[in-house]
């Protein structure tokens, strides 16, 4: 199998034809597609199974999800390699993460970020490398972290929210530091991409407040208010580590995959028709529509993770949105899909139609900037409780292809 496509994937790459949907769609010359999936390990969600498994356990569960991907003819592979403020490579900076050994900084053994590099590409699939830059902990014990850890040895850093612990963005030293210890990672790998996902000011939770005032009165300069004042902190973080990227190793991408909504058009006449509860520029600080017509970052992968149909948050119209935002950015769009709701029976109808994904699909072939799709997550991908994956690989991946260049 993995013989088998990396050839497959030479020979389309040797005469540029990449036979796969979608012929003549905008920017796509040679039907060139995205076809991803993320690889979560806080946790313990995707992989390893269980914190505490022999190495040999851990790397055969992880070489099981890279073949899964190529059997379901997908070309790339978005592994969660900094979770909470900690790593799954030998970091000099931060401690080896507790979902591999069970022990915060326990050394597991073997280098899995290395591991998956290398396996990654002898299967030809591409490896990118997904980080949290804020979560320390998914708990709120400050001594639960090894002594070491630069948390404790910098607690004036952190901030507790809702049960969890964060660096807090508006310090410029913290800033600094996610940076380092996440380009580390870079300088040591041949990654394909450094990858964000949604979370960097913590989502809003009701009757707790983020306690970010006195660094708003240390560092919040001439800004109107601290709104404005913690959407320049992320935005530094983005155009910084862009830059960052670049300056490490030639050629690595930067994707980010925001919550799907930015703003409500009730919020903003530029957001889209939607009637979200939670809105990324508002609520996580995140002006990724910026971002992304600024053309700071590579390709965007917003998390649609909505029906067809779907009143407040219609996975149609936000499709159509994100087109508009990305048409002539030239950043490349992927849309974030949710196969963990297929066949979860706490879902509404659609979800439990296995047809919904695929649906999805043939919907955003009829745009011009999508140029694949990233689906949550890799337990998903190789359980597929309803078949809604194997019917979105029948219909629309009967051939591996080369993803965009």
């Amino acid at each position: 199998m993995v013989v088998t496509a990396v050839a497959a994937l030479a020979a389309l790459a040797a005469t540029g034809d990449t036979a796969a949907g979608g012929a003549g769609r905008g920017r796509r010359a040679a039907r060139q597609e995205f076809r991803g999936m993320w690889l979560a390990s806080v946790v313990n969600r995707d992989w390893p199974s269980k914190p505490g498994l022999p190495a040999a356990e851990q790397r055969a569960e992880l070489l099981a999800h890279l073949d899964c991907a190529v059997e379901r003819r997908l070309n790339a592979v978005v592994f969660q390699v900094r979770p909470a403020a900690d790593a799954l490579w030998p970091s000099p900076h931060e401690p080896w993460s507790e979902y591999l050994s069970g022990t915060q900084g326990k050394d597991p053994g073997w280098d899995p970020l290395g591991t998956a590099v290398e396996e990654a590409h002898k299967r030809g699939l591409e490896l990118h490398a997904w980080f949290n830059p804020y979560r320390v902990a998914v708990h709120g014990d400050p001594s639960r972290l090894v002594a070491s850890h630069p948390a404790r040895v910098h607690p004036e850093w952190v901030l507790a929210y809702g049960g969890k612990l964060y660096y807090n963005p508006g310090i410029p030293a913290v800033r600094s530091f996610v940076q380092e210890a996440m380009l580390d990672a870079v300088s040591r790998y041949d990654v394909d991409a450094v990858h964000f996902d949604d979370y960097f000011y913590p989502y809003p939770i009701l009757g707790q407040v983020f306690d970010d005032d006195a660094t708003f009165v240390e560092h919040g300069g001439d800004f109107p208010d601290k709104a404005s004042w913690r959407r320049d902190n992320i935005d530094k973080l983005v155009q910084e580590t862009a830059a960052g990227i670049k300056a490490t190793r030639s050629g690595v991408r930067f994707g980010i995959s925001p919550f799907g909504v930015w703003r409500n058009a009730s919020t903003d006449p530029l957001g889209s028709a939607t009637r979200a509860g939670v809105q990324t520029y508002d609520d996580l600080h995140a002006d990724v529509r910026k971002w992304v017509t600024e053309g700071w970052i590579d390709y965007v992968t917003p998390q649609l993770y909505w029906s067809i149909g779907f009143e407040p948050a219609d996975y149609a119209e936000l499709v159509r949105w994100w087109d508009a935002v990305a048409a002539g950015s030239g950043v490349h769009l992927y849309i974030g899909e949710a196969l963990y709701k297929a066949g979860d029976p706490a879902q509404s109808a659609p979800w439990n139609d296995p047809a919904e994904l695929s649906r999805h699909l043939t919907l955003a072939k009829t745009f011009a900037e999508p140029l694949g799709h990233c689906f949550f997550s890799a337990k998903e991908v190789r359980a597929d409780r309803i078949g809604a994956m194997a019917k979105v690989v029948a219909d629309h991946y009967p051939t591996p292809v080369l993803p965009p260049s």
